[in-house]
């Protein structure tokens, strides 16, 4: 089964693929000749995944799935959320975000948060959706350097270090991403 992930991140490409069996062969919009930026304009994750996947699907033709990931802090009323991207504004800089949420948060005791990610599918005609949540904390201070976006400062739950110490198949068992994509992935290995 061939499937389109609807993303230019490098990253999340890499993670997915190294959570998908071999009978799924993930292509990248580099893969379709897509170089088009569709612009995340819905105010919540799942509406921006559906709106990636809708996309593709349209003006491509291809089964495909695509995600959106945001960071809700509890102190913050679920901020950055959809915006975490680009919590400190154009350009996209994950060091200027986190130091950013770590100023936001510096009078705050509260570093509760959650990584929330939705992932849309779009396949013979059919959309499905899958959510991951992995519960943390925000740390005070920057702690590794695997990883990328907020996780030198994201601690989650039932563990002492970072996402940035961990190797990603460490990561990928825990992680919201890693939780949807395998909600996909036992969807997709049941399906038809």
């Amino acid at each position: 089964m061939e499937l389109v992930f609807a993303t230019n991140n490098l990253n999340k490409l890499r993670e997915v693929q190294e959570m998908l069996s071999n009978s799924i062969k993930i292509l990248s919009l580099k893969d379709i000749n897509c170089y088009d930026e569709v612009d995340e304009t819905e105010n919540s994750l799942e509406g921006n995944a559906k709106l990636k996947a809708n996309y593709i699907t349209k003006n491509f033709g291809y089964n495909c799935f695509a995600d959106d990931t945001g960071l809700e802090v509890e102190s913050l009323d679920g901020k950055p959320g959809v915006y975490s991207a680009r919590f400190a504004g154009e350009p996209v800089n994950a060091e200027n975000n986190m130091q950013k949420l770590l100023s936001e948060l510096k009078n705050k005791t509260n570093r509760k948060a959650q990584f929330r990610t939705a992932v849309c599918l779009n396949i013979e005609g059919k959309q499905f959706l899958f959510e991951g949540i992995c519960k943390g904390e925000i740390l005070t201070k920057k702690q590794g350097e695997k990883g990328f976006g907020y996780d030198p400062i994201f601690k989650p739950e039932g563990f002492k270090e970072s996402f940035a110490t961990m190797s990603s198949e460490e990561k990928n068992k825990i992680s919201h991403r890693g939780i949807a994509i395998q909600k996909l992935v036992e969807f997709l290995n049941n399906y038809k």
